[in-house]
């Protein structure tokens, strides 16, 4: 499995040097590589998806369950991975990077500004999201296998809503390939779906499906309920992994508006062992400031929108080799994107 992470490794399109360090097409030299992977014949044994050894954070669990699910997807998607006509496969993004000679934006500055930018009210918080991610996957007995997805998830004043799933373009990285311009999700020309599913009427006051409040007194009290559901007030405060993992929940339910951005903001400025790094281009093109906070083996990094200090993105990389799984320290184990 190493050895066909280390092909993977090669076949990457983007050079090092490359300051967005984004998803792209393969040259020839890297089709003949990957291809030569593709190609490979393992001997045969019990398939098993890899989980991560204990000790790892729940978020690095749910991330590879998650990258599991996108494996089995993949390999079912011919439109996606397979086929004559297939798009170029994609090798494993490399992480994001500060630029360099950037000072650090410590995070009580972004709240000042954050709450400056939320004092005419606008942007308002809007129900649903629209966002772009990537999850590593692997098993033993196949080749690693990246699927890139973009999602968008359109409520309606009837209590339903439309979820829109579709597979980004390796070619085009990093450009949206959703639209839900007139409150209608849709594909554009090259967007593979995956799924598309329209859900009844539903209701509920329950964090993440109740609206987030923009006190953060409050936020801290929704976002503990997200992170250990039916816990009383008398828990201990949430853990700064567990604030990022309830803040990524958080926004895959819901688009901010900018008192909930502010309030969000000011919860982040108190999380112990999130510093400031400088600052850094993410992978839709977007100058934001980064936040790490390092954790048994993870670095998380959180994009912080300048001006507002809206959140643009989330990205998990290794801090440490693990030869067990083929993964060295710096290799990425996902990434999101939120867009408005």
């Amino acid at each position: 499995m190493a050895d066909e992470l280390e092909l993977l490794r090669c076949a990457d399109p983007v050079p090092a040097d490359d300051p967005r360090f984004r998803d792209g097409p393969l040259d020839p030299r890297a089709e003949r590589r990957l291809a030569r992977l593709l190609d490979q014949e393992p001997a045969p044994r019990r398939s098993r998806l890899l989980s991560l050894p204990p000790g790892r954070t729940p978020r690095a669990r749910l991330a590879w369950g998650l990258a599991a699910t996108a494996v089995v997807l993949a390999l079912a998607l011919d439109a996606v991975l397979g086929g004559p006509s297939a798009p170029p496969a994609v090798a494993a993004p490399r992480p994001l990077t500060v630029h360099a000679r950037t000072a650090p934006v410590p995070l009580a500055d972004m709240a000042a500004l954050a709450d400056a930018a939320a004092a005419g009210g606008s942007p308002r918080l809007r129900k649903g999201s629209h966002v772009q991610s990537w999850s590593l996957g692997m098993s033993d007995d196949k080749p690693p296998v990246t699927l890139p997805q973009e999602r968008v998830v359109v409520w309606r004043a009837d209590a339903t809503h439309t979820e829109l799933v579709v597979a980004t373009d390796p070619r085009r990285p990093g450009r949206p390939v959703l639209s839900d311009e007139g409150g209608e999700p849709r594909e554009v020309a090259d967007g593979h779906v995956i799924s598309r599913t329209t859900f009844p009427p539903m209701w509920s006051d329950a964090p993440p499906e109740g609206p987030p409040p923009h006190t953060a007194g409050a936020l801290r009290a929704y976002l503990t309920e997200v992170a250990r559901p039916g816990t009383g007030p008398g828990t201990a405060p949430l853990s700064t992994a567990e604030l990022l993992d309830a803040t990524a929940e958080l926004l895959d339910h819901w688009t901010l508006g900018a008192r909930e951005s502010a309030a969000l903001v000011r919860l982040l400025a108190k999380a112990e062992g999130l510093r400031p790094v400088g600052e850094v281009t993410d992978r839709l093109g977007r100058p934001g400031h980064a936040y790490a906070y390092d954790a048994r083996g993870i670095r998380h990094l959180l994009i912080l929108e300048p001006r507002t200090g809206a959140v643009l993105g989330m990205e998990d990389t290794f801090t440490e080799d693990d030869p067990e799984y083929g993964v060295r320290a710096g290799d990425v184990m996902d990434y999101r994107a939120w867009m408005r």
